[in-house]
């Protein structure tokens, strides 16, 4: 079987590490593999893998500056999208896994009127909630649902893909739902029940849905040991940590400022993705570290931490909080998200969404710290069996 995946990234943050993985396991079942993904500002990792960069750093950077003075995000980037087309022609796939499609790298409207036209086997893993709004990748948090009805006047019109100008969001649902329908033979995979119910009541609900948690890379993140609490001058704190790709409000970043004015001070928090402007704002004894791509790395921090917490309010699953429980790390999330879900499988904590719940959780952790293996009970997200899943889906 010849496989080609397509995303905005590769190697690199949770989309990319996921299209590696899946990459890995099929071509060690004898499959001829490529993955095709969008230039960004940070290297993509690549490395022993067959891959087509589409487009250059000039057109990621036209694309943006083009998305925020007309908020017609993936539209643009036609020249390369035919490249791209040109490509896979030579290729000749029997499958197309695609992935994020957004990331300021394609032009999704050509894109799928060649899908629509080779009716070639697609597979469009949804990671978040882009393909079937007209602007935002998530709603939840500001309480939105113009996007169940065609969206219009956008709350986020300032949010990622950022329009500075104007606001399109109903002319993009349309283009969207004209551009995403009618793909003959198009199955979509989502890492969780939750995002599976909100896109069932989208336009994508014409389309056949598999639930496919995603897989923590069990042989990178387990419990090791590190100088991350000397280095940080931690000794004799109880960590508790955050990570996040992007911090934002909608990932919980003001519970965590929150947090660091109520917490007794043997209490340090750390944030690991933080920006350089975040860490002017963060809270003295709030230790801020930047955005790493090294799994080694992060699992010396989830190792070193006593405590994981993710009060992001919109999580389509939630894989740093899995990565700090194979390291060994308790972890609570807010209920009515999709860690909720997760945790009910694997055995963690969800509270309710407030300040004050997630406050007593915290310290009635610390007094009372489980004995049980937390490892242990997320052995069965590894991504090695999150691989095999999406390898029985091909091949059906």
């Amino acid at each position: 079987m010849r496989i080609l995946q397509i995303n905005s990234v590769c190697g690199i943050t949770s989309t990319g590490r996921i299209v590696a993985d899946i990459y890995g396991e099929a071509q060690s079942q004898g499959h001829i593999c490529m993955v095709a993904y969008g230039e960004v500002t940070y290297p993509n990792r690549v490395d022993g893998l067959k891959t087509f960069e589409i487009g250059d750093r000039l057109n990621c950077i036209s694309h943006a500056v083009w998305t925020r003075m007309t908020d017609r995000h993936g539209l643009w980037s036609g020249r390369v999208t035919k490249k791209l087309i040109g490509e896979i022609e030579k290729f000749q796939p029997d499958v197309i896994h695609l992935h994020n499609l957004h990331g300021y790298y394609l032009n999704y409207q050509l894109l799928f009127q060649y899908l629509k036209a080779r009716k070639i086997k697609v597979f469009w893993t949804l990671h978040d909630c882009w393909s079937f709004t007209g602007h935002c990748v998530h709603f939840e948090y500001v309480g939105c649902k113009r996007w169940m009805e065609g969206c219009y006047a956008c709350p986020q019109k300032n949010k990622y893909p950022t329009s500075i100008l104007f606001d399109n969001s109903q002319e993009n649902y349309k283009l969207k739902k004209e551009a995403f329908c009618g793909v003959e033979n198009m199955t979509l995979i989502v890492p969780s029940n939750w995002l599976k119910k909100r896109v069932e009541r989208s336009f994508l609900g014409e389309y056949p849905i598999e639930v496919i948690y995603n897989g923590v890379d069990l042989k990178q993140f387990y419990p090791v040991e590190s100088d991350f609490k000397t280095k940080y001058h931690l000794e004799e704190k109880y960590i508790v940590l955050g990570v996040a790709n992007v911090w934002d409000e909608r990932k919980g970043l003001r519970v965590f400022f929150e947090l660091a004015k109520r917490l007794p001070e043997d209490i340090a928090i750390v944030l690991v993705g933080i920006t350089t402007e975040q860490k002017r704002e963060m809270p003295d004894h709030i230790t801020g570290i930047e955005h790493t791509n090294s799994k080694r790395e992060l699992a010396e921090i989830y190792s070193a931490a006593d405590l994981f917490i993710n009060p992001s309010v919109e999580e389509t699953f939630g894989l740093t909080t899995l990565e700090a429980m194979a390291c060994g790390t308790e972890a609570i999330v807010y209920k009515d998200t999709a860690c909720e879900e997760i945790m009910e499988i694997c055995g963690g904590t969800a509270v309710d969404r407030t300040l004050e719940c997630m406050e007593k959780e915290i310290l009635r952790k610390k007094e009372n710290p489980i004995i049980s293996s937390v490892r242990e009970n997320i052995l069965h997200f590894s991504n090695t069996i999150f691989c095999g899943k999406v390898m029985e889906l091909y091949k059906k």
